[in-house]
C-alpha cells in the first residue's frame, strides 16, 4: 500500500533530505585517488550523527556501513573497505539519512581521473535518464511511464538496464511502495498521484544487464565485469509540479573535477 505524505511529512523529509545533500558534499570533498572506501564511510557516518542523523543502512537488514561504495563493475550495495580509489575508477556512493524518523536516499557516481571517455558517456547519459525520469513523474502518469522513458533512452546506445534492483518510495520506512524500475511499458505500473515521495534511481550497465550476487550476499556487480553508473533522487509529486526532494549541488561544488554542466 502506497503511503501518501502530509505537508508535515513532507516538511521533515525534506529536513532529512537537506542533511543527506550536505553529506554528499561532505563525501565530495574527499573523493581522490589513495582514499580507502572505509574512510568515506567513516567520515559519512561521523557527519550525519554529529548533525543528529541516523545512517538509515546502517544495520538494515544487516548491511554493515552507513554507504554502500560500489567501484567499476559493482553495481550497487558494495561494502567499504581498505580498497583505496585509483585513477580510472568510477565510484558510485549510495547515502540513507533518517532524521526525525523520516529517511531519505539518493546515489552519485564520481569519475575520478583518467576515466575512459566510453565510461564517461555512459556516467553523463545515465545521469541524463535520471531527469528524463524525473521529467516523467507526473501525476497522472505511471510508474511504467517512468521506466519506459530511462530504458529507451539508456538502450539507444547499447546499454543495460539492471533489472533486478529497482526505485522505491521512501518515508518512514527506507523502502516502502511503489517500486519504481527503470524499465517497462507506458500506461502500466502504480497510477502517480499526488502526496507520493518515491526515488528514481537508474543503474545502468556498459554492457549487459545481467548482474551476479557475490557471496557476501549484498554486492551485486555486473556479470560481463564491464562499468556501471548509478545516480538517483527522491520526488514528491503534486498536481501541478514534481518536486526533487534531494540534492547533488553540494558533490558538485565539491568535487575537484568539474565533468556536467547542470546540477539539482
Amino acid at each position: 500500500m502506497v503511503h501518501l505524505k502530509t505537508a508535515e511529512e513532507l516538511r521533515l523529509i525534506r529536513l532529512s533530505a537537506d542533511l543527506l545533500g550536505k553529506t554528499h558534499g561532505e563525501i565530495a570533498k574527499a573523493v581522490k585517488p589513495g582514499i580507502k572506501t572505509s574512510q568515506l564511510d567513516r567520515l559519512a557516518e561521523s557527519f550525519i550523527r554529529d548533525h543528529g542523523g541516523k545512517p538509515s543502512f546502517k544495520n538494515y537488514r544487516g548491511f554493515p556501513a552507513t554507504l554502500c561504495i560500489s567501484v567499476n563493475e559493482v553495481v550497487v550495495h558494495g561494502f567499504p573497505g581498505n580498497y583505496e580509489l585509483r585513477e580510472g575508477d568510477v565510484l558510485a556512493v549510495d547515502c540513507g539519512v533518517e532524521l526525525e524518523g523520516y529517511h531519505s536516499d539518493s546515489a552519485y557516481t564520481y569519475p575520478l581521473p583518467g576515466v575512459a571517455q566510453e565510461t564517461m558517456d555512459l556516467l553523463q547519459r545515465t545521469y541524463d535518464s535520471l531527469l528524463i525520469g524525473i521529467e516523467t513523474a507526473k501525476a497522472g502518469n505511471r510508474t511504467g511511464d517512468i521506466g519506459y522513458a530511462i530504458q529507451t533512452y539508456v538502450e539507444s546506445f547499447g546499454y543495460g538496464v539492471v533489472r533486478e534492483l529497482v526505485g522505491h518510495g521512501v518515508g518512514k520506512n527506507l523502502h516502502e511502495e511503489p517500486e519504481v524500475p527503470n524499465f517497462g511499458k507506458r500506461g502500466t505500473g502504480t497510477k502517480l498521484v499526488p502526496g507520493m515521495v518515491f526515488a528514481i534511481e537508474p543503474m545502468i550497465n556498459l554492457g549487459t544487464k545481467k548482474v551476479v550476487q557475490e557471496r557476501d550476499g549484498w554486492t551485486i556487480r555486473t556479470q560481463d565485469r564491464k562499468p556501471s553508473a548509478h545516480y538517483e533522487h527522491m520526488v514528491a509529486i503534486f498536481e501541478s509540479h514534481t518536486e526533487v526532494l534531494t540534492t547533488h549541488k553540494y558533490i558538485e561544488e565539491n568535487y575537484s573535477i568539474k565533468w556536467r554542466n547542470k546540477s539539482r
